[in-house]
C-alpha cells in the first residue's frame, strides 16, 4: 500500500520569540515494513541547525527561530510504501541494548496500579506473542479510550488509575508493564490511515516489544490490534518524550497557540 502524508504544524506566538530550539523526530526510516519513496520537511519561521541519529535509531533534526519569529511551521509531506509484517519488525540494527529497553521512566513507572493489572493477567498462556496480546486488551479493557481527559505528562499509574486515556496512555501502561513481566520495550510515534477519514487531528502511537526468537514486535492497544500496511513508524524511544515527534525550548514571555493539519490517505 502507497500512503500519502501531509502534516502542517505551525506555532503562533502573540508577541516576538527572542529564541526558541525544537528537535524534530518526524523522518521515517525504511524496514521490513516500509519503504520510504519520497519525504522532505519544510521550516518557515526557523532554519535548520544541524541534524543527527539518536540512540534510538532516529533521524533528527534540531532548527532554531528566525529572530523574532511570531510563527513557526512545520511541513512535512512524503509517501511511504508499506507492508503487511503482521506487527513484526524483526531485529532491526539501530537501537541501543536490549537491556536499555527495560529502564523505567517516570512516565512508565510501576507502582501498584501497573502490579494490579499485572494480577488480573492470565498466565496459562503458552507462548510470549499471546501473554501479549492477552496484556493489550486487558489494557484496553481497563483503559477506555477518551480524548481531552489526559495530558502529554499523565502517566501509566495515572492513567489506569483514572480508566480513561488515549493511545499515549495505551502505549505507557503496556510499556510499564511488559517491563515488569522482563520484556524490552519501547514508544514509537508514527501516522495511521483511518479507514473512514482522510484529515486526523494528530499522529498515533503504539508499543513495540521485543519477544526471543521473533525480535520486535508491535502492539497498538488502542485499536486491539498489531500494525499492518496502514501505519507508518517515524521514531521510538523509552517513552512519549523520547519519541515526540517535536520538543525543545522556547525563551520569553509570549503566548503560544498550536494549529496541525494532518492527513494520511492511500494513494
Amino acid at each position: 500500500m502507497r500512503l500519502r502524508i501531509s502534516h502542517k504544524t505551525s506555532y503562533h506566538y502573540d508577541a516576538p520569540v527572542p529564541f526558541a530550539l525544537q528537535q524534530l523526530r518526524k523522518t521515517p526510516r525504511s524496514f521490513a515494513s516500509q519503504s520510504v519513496l519520497d519525504w522532505r520537511i519544510t521550516l518557515e519561521g526557523a532554519r535548520e541547525e544541524l541534524n543527527f541519529t539518536d540512540q534510538h535509531g532516529n533521524h533528527v533534526i534540531l532548527c532554531g527561530t528566525e529572530p523574532e519569529s511570531e510563527k513557526v511551521t512545520i511541513q512535512v509531506e512524503g509517501e511511504v510504501e508499506t507492508h503487511n509484517t503482521h506487527g513484526v519488525l524483526g531485529e532491526e540494527g539501530f537501537q541501543a541494548p536490549f537491556w536499555y529497553y527495560l529502564r523505567e521512566t517516570p512516565l512508565t513507572a510501576q507502582g501498584p496500579e501497573v502490579r494490579k493489572l499485572l494480577k488480573s493477567l492470565d498466565v496459562t498462556y503458552d507462548d510470549d506473542i499471546s501473554r501479549l496480546h492477552a496484556l493489550s486488551n486487558l489494557i484496553r479493557e481497563r483503559v477506555s479510550y477518551e480524548t481531552g481527559k489526559t495530558e502529554v505528562t499523565t502517566t501509566a499509574e495515572n492513567a489506569l488509575k483514572a480508566g480513561h486515556g488515549v493511545c499515549q496512555d495505551h502505549t505507557h501502561v503496556m510499556i510499564a508493564a511488559a517491563r515488569a513481566l522482563g520484556f524490552s520495550s519501547r514508544y514509537v510515534s508514527g501516522y495511521l490511515m483511518m479507514n473512514d477519514r482522510v484529515h486526523q487531528d494528530a499522529a498515533h502511537a503504539w508499543a513495540e516489544i521485543h519477544v526471543i526468537g521473533i525480535g520486535w514486535v508491535g502492539f497498538d492497544i488502542s485499536n486491539g490490534i498489531s500494525p499492518d500496511e496502514r501505519y507508518v513508524r517515524v521514531a521510538c524511544g523509552l517513552d512519549y518524550k523520547e519519541a515526540a515527534p517535536v520538543s525543545g525550548l522556547r525563551f520569553g514571555n509570549s503566548a503560544e497557540s498550536l494549529s496541525v493539519n494532518l492527513q494520511v490517505e492511500q494513494q
